[in-house]
Formats: structure tokens, C-alpha cells, sequence
């Protein structure tokens, strides 16, 4: 036996293992039969256009798209000036500073939600679209925070230097040389935070109001054996949209990398 082949052999059952259920996914969504058994009845479409005509799940997808949007917007500009702050700068605390940072990417989702939770019950804030929001920057950050540091550290310090020997300010160094060097980064940062809210569950169950979102959406219509088909389809469409989103991010981290001469050790896909 070859050396690490029973590494290999682990790796293969464990992607397997991971990534099965998502592979059933399109085949149940284009199964003719409401029951989600093998074996298979026939080929149709009809789950995806039950899935269109579906008033309040357009309604639930709508408000998630606004809440994505918005998290991922806060969570991007945000992160863009902590991971400047970490990699330009020294100043006391910097290292506790950014480890709160980072310590909600560590923290399981339901512990942050009842936290969250707690404190805006007792600051008698209503729970809203805004508090969801709110949970997702609070999510994302680390995820921001670690892709455009990543996108700051790659640059060279001397573009810098020499745009502020030249008469330049620094918030015109940074406006028209920084920015437009780790921009890829920012896009990168963007579309993993969009993800990240769009798909995220726990938050947007314990910080919504009365109004669900997509995912909490979901989670209540597999109580109806009906729905469940169209539901499989939504999370075909879903998956997919998901790798298009993550393929590009890591697209555009690459592409930043590059463009700013340093070298790729590694990515999040």
C-alpha cells in the first residue's frame, strides 16, 4: 500500500459523506412523486414552478435578498477598516480587539443568537428585519475581516510609500491606489458574507419577528408532506446559486492576489 493512501481513502469517504445529501437534492427535485423514496417515479418539472407560484415564499425570499444585502454591505465596510486597522497599524489592544473580532466565527450560531436575544429584550428592541440584520454583520464580520486582511497583507508597502512621497494625502493614497488593489477582496468579502446571511438559519430564527425569512420559510413548510417537493427544489436552485457566488468570490480573492504580486497559499474553496 502506497504511503498516505489511507489518508486518501479517508478523504474520498468523508467528501462522500459530506456531500451526498446535497447531490439527492435535484434528483428528488425532479422526481414525478410527492413521496421522496426510491424508487424514482419519472422525470418532471412541475416542483419548480409550484415553488414560483408560491406567494409567501416569494415574500420570504424577497426579505432575505434585502437582509443579505444589507449585512453583507455593513459586514464588508466594517471589515475592510478593522482588517486595514490590524495589518497597518499597531495600538494597544490590537490583538484582544481583533480576536472579539473573530470569536463569532468560533461560537456556535444558537449560543450568539440567545445572547443577542437576551440583550435586545432587554433594551425592549423590537424584533425586525433590523435585528436580524444586526445578528448577520455580527456573523459575518470574521469572514470579512479575514478576506481582506489576507487582501492587505498581499500588497506592497512601497506603492504606498511612494504615492505619499509624492505629495499625496493618505486618504487619497488610500482612495486611489489601496482601494482599487484589494477591491477584489472587497467583492470577494461581499459575496461570501451574501451567502453566509442568505442561507443562515439560527439568527434570522430567534431574531425575526412574526414575518419569516427564506430559510425559517423553509424550515416550516417540510411540515407539510406536499410541500416538501418544491422545497427540494428551491434548495437545488439555492445550492446552485450558492457555488456560482462562492466560485466567483474565490475568483475574485485569486485575481486580487495576483494583481497586487503577492502569492495564493490557500482559499476558502
Amino acid at each position: 500500500m502506497k504511503k498516505g493512501s489511507g489518508l486518501t481513502v479517508y478523504a474520498v469517504l468523508y467528501l462522500i459523506f459530506l456531500y451526498a445529501p446535497i447531490a439527492i437534492l435535484p434528483v428528488f427535485a425532479f422526481n414525478d412523486s410527492q413521496v421522496v423514496a426510491f424508487p424514482l417515479k419519472g422525470f418532471t418539472t412541475q416542483w419548480f414552478g409550484e415553488m414560483w407560484e408560491d406567494a409567501n415564499l416569494r415574500s420570504a425570499l424577497f426579505r432575505s435578498l434585502v437582509i443579505a444585502l444589507s449585512s453583507a454591505s455593513l459586514a464588508t465596510i466594517l471589515g475592510l477598516f478593522a482588517a486595514r486597522a490590524s495589518v497597518r497599524y499597531n495600538f494597544p489592544g490590537k490583538t484582544p480587539a481583533m480576536g472579539l473580532i473573530m470569536l463569532p466565527m468560533v461560537l456556535p450560531d444558537i449560543v450568539i443568537a440567545m445572547a443577542l436575544l437576551i440583550v435586545l429584550l432587554t433594551l425592549s428592541v423590537p424584533l425586525s428585519m433590523l435585528t436580524i440584520i444586526m445578528g448577520h454583520v455580527l456573523l459575518c464580520m470574521p469572514f470579512a475581516v479575514a478576506i481582506l486582511t489576507s487582501a492587505f497583507q498581499s500588497l506592497d508597502k512601497s506603492l504606498e510609500e511612494a504615492a505619499l512621497d509624492l505629495g499625496e494625502s493618505r486618504a487619497a493614497t488610500f482612495r486611489l491606489i489601496i482601494l482599487p488593489l484589494v477591491m477584489p477582496g472587497i467583492i470577494a468579502s461581499f459575496l461570501i458574507c451574501f451567502t453566509i446571511s442568505i442561507d443562515e438559519f439560527v439568527l434570522a430564527n430567534f431574531l425575526g419577528s412574526g414575518k419569516p425569512v427564506l430559510s425559517v420559510y423553509i424550515f416550516g413548510q417540510f411540515r407539510f408532506p406536499a410541500k416538501v417537493p418544491s422545497m427540494l427544489a428551491l434548495g437545488t436552485l439555492l445550492v446552485l446559486f450558492s457555488i456560482i457566488l462562492l466560485a466567483f468570490a474565490e475568483y475574485m480573492r485569486r485575481r486580487g492576489i495576483a494583481k497586487a504580486g503577492g502569492k495564493d497559499s490557500g482559499g476558502f474553496l
